[in-house]
């Protein structure tokens, strides 16, 4: 039952527009006298805890890699405040949003594949370091007999 307003990433991950909320504030830096009339500012909160496409190994690794941008509620906030205009502040914060969860989204790397060194290495490396100890006990006091 996905609309035509969703954002689809993958099988784990859709990004609902009832799960977003966007706040217009104003930016900061210089910008003349727009800046201090006009909030073209995007503030994007992303309900990740409560949002009903994600999985939960998707919204458990979204709620990590966020980092500070994460409440303790699960809501992932993103200012974009790059542009002039709220378009593209608002087409800005969605991008980035969806780049996170992609991210998130991505399948775990393979598990590491245990290796032995060879026989030969082992071998070689015994050697080695019973050379270095007869060098090591030849640097000590000649007993004169």
């Amino acid at each position: 039952m996905a609309s035509d307003d969703d954002i689809i990433i993958s099988g784990e991950a859709v990004i609902r527009p009832g799960d977003l909320h966007e706040d217009f504030i104003r930016s900061s830096g210089p910008g003349g006298q727009n800046v201090n009339k006009v909030a073209t500012a995007v503030q994007l909160r992303f309900d990740a805890a409560n949002a009903s496409g994600l999985s939960e190994r998707v919204r458990e690794r979204a709620l990590k890699l966020a980092g500070q941008r994460a409440t303790k509620d699960g809501v992932i906030v993103i200012e974009a405040g790059r542009f002039r205009t709220q378009e593209q502040n608002r087409a800005d914060a969605r991008s980035r949003l969806t780049a996170l969860i992609a991210k998130a989204a991505e399948p775990p790397p393979p598990p590491r594949k245990k290796t032995r060194p060879s026989k030969g290495a082992v071998e070689r490396r015994l050697k080695s370091k019973a050379g270095r100890s007869t060098v090591k006990k030849l640097r000590g006091r000649v007993e004169s007999d």
